[in-house]
């Protein structure tokens, strides 16, 4: 029903062209999705067969006491859209799934489902990720205790939360018995159970079309294997200390350095130089992309196949290994179908931070780094002929014009590559940042009518442009999102060619709406311009001394 409330809905748009309503009494966003999403080439398309920018961003609780699900309603996921969010990467937890071998609970996913139709219900589409940190919630979040099988090796941590993937024995065995499909209690290996736990989610949401897809595994990590990633990586930036200093650092002295939160920033400050940052990165390429290949994608093959025994019209979102999140190149591949061939349906969900993430010094993140771990990104999905959607970026918090700058450059290079992304992540009172209103939160076309071309803001001086190729076969129209209104200039709209009028439609008890240009049926190169004006302060990424 709701499928055909939208087509109608747009073909009045486009008939008439006029004005819609300005405070409707209804969110809008749900009358302008388009159904399942599908996939051609590096692009997410909708079923008009517009090109989709999906942009959002994380909400997933990892807290037990809650069952791993956030206290929403459907005003929470209303708030969302009119922040322009038309998408979220909703977690999931094994372990709140499947608690028991081979139980599964209906009412943790009946949560999973009423969010999902909340989001459905404001034009927010949504990717199900299986989240997992440390691998389970013995030490995190993810699998399940019956799950985890340590060989009672010692769990060991550090400063940083990340740490204990490396420090660890008892998260490094656990993700090895994985890997290995290492019988449960019940005889039952845990690849195997992870896979029919996957089948049985992908049964559930079949039929939904606000589902894109599933998100197979959160940051999957190499287990003991990934011990040998880092030093890897770490005796290069030893070599290239000699060659630029002449001090030879020894193994003790290297691993201090990468310990010290201080000591690994004037470590990385002195590697923003994109050639000695990669140098380093890629002397753990071959090694990790080993893992992606021999086990990683064995895993996929498996998960995959099993959801696609219920569910043939989602994309499976597959992820580099957890080291790809840094720059390393990946080498993962599609899974196959049936026929020996790709699968038709298959996404990138890439995630990319900088180095100093979750470190007191994450202000001074380096753009070089950053943009050079992206374009990496880009590079993956050409090779592997599928679109991207960056799962996670970001994790800033605060109001520093640092931050904020970092944020806005991300913006950027998302504009410049066409990606869509999810956001880490959503918290109370994450509206009242610098970095969400200046970089997060700004105009972009949720859905074009055609193939888009090019699209960017540019937030010092308002100006927002966009260009695409229409086809006769897309009858939906173009839809940009606007964050204010009543700040757009509406002399400054210009449209070309002028063969339609624009149409204007705001969101109920918000500044924020849409710019909606009916199609012209025709095949033709389509381009629109319009200003903004900025009430923010104004800031530049040149305030960051880390180019």
């Amino acid at each position: 029903m709701s499928r055909i409330i939208s087509a109608f809905t747009l073909l009045f748009v486009i008939l008439t062209g006029c004005n819609l309503n300005k405070n409707s009494n209804q969110a809008v966003g749900n009358e302008l999705m388009g159904g399942n999403l599908s996939v051609q080439g590096t692009r997410f398309l909708d079923s008009f067969g517009r090109q989709v920018i999906l942009s959002g961003i994380n909400k997933v609780n990892k807290d037990p006491k809650m069952n791993f699900i956030d206290n929403d309603s459907l005003a929470s996921f209303e708030q969302l859209s009119k922040w322009g969010f038309n998408c979220i990467r909703l977690g999931i937890i094994w372990a709140g799934v499947e608690p028991e071998p081979g139980k599964y609970d209906e009412k943790y996913l009946d949560k999973i489902e009423e969010r999902v139709t909340w989001a459905g219900r404001n034009g927010i589409y949504v990717l199900l990720d299986m989240h997992q940190d440390l691998y389970s919630v013995s030490f995190s979040d993810g699998a399940p205790l019956w799950a985890t099988i340590t060989d009672n090796q010692p769990h060991i941590t550090g400063n940083i939360w990340s740490d204990a993937y490396f420090m660890s024995p008892a998260v490094q065995k656990a993700f090895d018995n994985f890997w290995a499909n290492k019988a449960a209690s019940d005889g039952i290996g845990l690849q195997d159970h992870y896979a029919n736990m996957w089948k049985h989610v992908a049964s559930r949401f079949a039929d939904n079309t606000t589902v894109i897809g599933f998100d197979i595994m959160n940051e999957p990590f190499n287990g003991s294997q990934g011990t040998y990633v880092l030093p890897q990586v770490l005796t290069e930036y030893a070599k290239l200390h000699a060659e630029e200093t002449g001090k030879i650092l020894s193994q003790n002295e290297v691993i201090a350095i990468w310990s010290d939160e201080e000591l690994r920033f004037e470590a990385l400050s002195k590697m923003q130089d994109t050639v000695r940052y990669s140098r380093v990165m890629d002397a753990a390429t071959e090694l990790n992309q080993q893992f992606e290949n021999n086990t990683l994608q064995p895993m996929y093959q498996r998960v995959g196949e099993a959801i696609r025994e219920r569910d043939s019209t989602h994309i499976l979102f597959l992820e580099h290994a957890y080291f790809g999140n840094t720059g390393i190149r990946s080498g993962i591949e599609p899974v196959k179908g049936k026929n020996g061939k790709n699968d038709p349906l298959v996404a990138y969900g890439a995630h990319g931070y900088d180095l100093l993430v979750d470190t007191k010094n994450y202000d001074s993140q380096s753009n070089s780094r950053v943009e050079l771990l992206f374009s990496r990104i880009n590079e993956t999905s050409k090779r592997m002929n599928v679109p991207i959607l960056v799962g996670e970026w970001g994790a800033f918090s605060g109001n520093s014009k640092a931050m904020a700058s970092s944020a806005y450059f991300i913006a950027k290079l998302f504009e410049k590559f066409a990606f869509s992304n999810t956001y880490w992540a959503y918290y109370r009172g994450i509206e009242n940042d610098l970095y969400f209103n200046t970089a997060i939160i700004r105009p972009y076309p949720q859905y074009t009518g055609g193939l888009l071309n090019k699209y960017g803001f540019n937030l010092e001086s308002g100006l927002f442009n966009c260009s695409w190729e229409e086809s006769p076969e897309v009858k939906a129209p173009t839809v940009i999102y606007i964050p204010d209104i009543e700040n757009l200039v509406r002399e400054s709209i210009s449209l070309s060619p002028e063969r339609s009028s624009t149409v204007i439609q705001t969101l109920k008890n918000s500044k924020a709406g849409y710019l909606i240009i009916p199609v012209t049926g025709k095949s033709t190169s389509r381009s629109i311009e319009f200003t903004i004006r900025n009430n923010q302060d104004s800031f530049s990424i040149e305030d960051k001394n880390n180019k």
